[in-house]
């Protein structure tokens, strides 16, 4: 690879690294072109799946302010670059490692912070995001009925009260 050719690749690959929000690095040794291109599809549009080079890869990573990634950067490395929903990846990873265990999560990076593979199988068991936001949703409108419900009742109580307490006085009232 000539020089020009490894500068533009590592432009290129630290530009993938700052412009997503998480990146997963694998070995995929064993696994044929056909099982890669039915990874790539699995992750859809959102993760990009690219086969590099180690050292590229690092520089690329340490241009990008990634340093956590250098000691899973050896061997038959491959990183899925997630732009989208992180758990979604993640889900897609360990589903297709389950299936296909040539395939070996070895870490990642998540808005910067270093991920085990224990913790990136941790992610893939989490909802999406999604999901928890409809959870959030629901919870929410329940707790406003709720509160709602509290409000509606005060005046109506306050209304019992009072007829309660007219219908006492007139009762005391008729019976002197």
């Amino acid at each position: 690879m000539a020089k020009t050719e490894k500068v533009s690749a590592v432009a290129e690959i630290a530009d993938e690294f700052r412009s997503s929000n998480a990146a997963v690095v694998t070995a995929y040794t064993g696994l044929t072109v056909a099982q890669l291109k039915q990874l790539r599809r699995s992750l859809g549009d959102n993760a990009q799946y690219r086969v590099v080079k180690n050292t590229l890869t690092k520089i690329a990573a340490n241009e990008a302010g990634i340093v956590a990634l250098d000691e899973h950067l050896s061997g038959s490395t491959a990183v899925a670059f997630v732009t989208g929903d992180p758990v979604e990846a993640a889900k897609g990873l360990r589903d297709f490692a389950k299936e296909n265990p040539a395939l070996v999560i070895k870490g990642g990076v998540l808005d910067g912070k270093a991920l085990s593979a224990d913790e990136i199988k941790k992610l893939a068991d989490l909802e999406s995001r999604e999901v928890l936001l409809s959870k959030l949703a629901g919870a929410m409108k329940g707790k406003q009925s709720q509160a709602a419900s509290l409000f509606q009742a005060l005046p109506t109580k306050l209304v019992r009260t009072a007829d309660a307490l007219r219908a006492k006085l007139a009762e005391q009232g008729g019976a002197e």
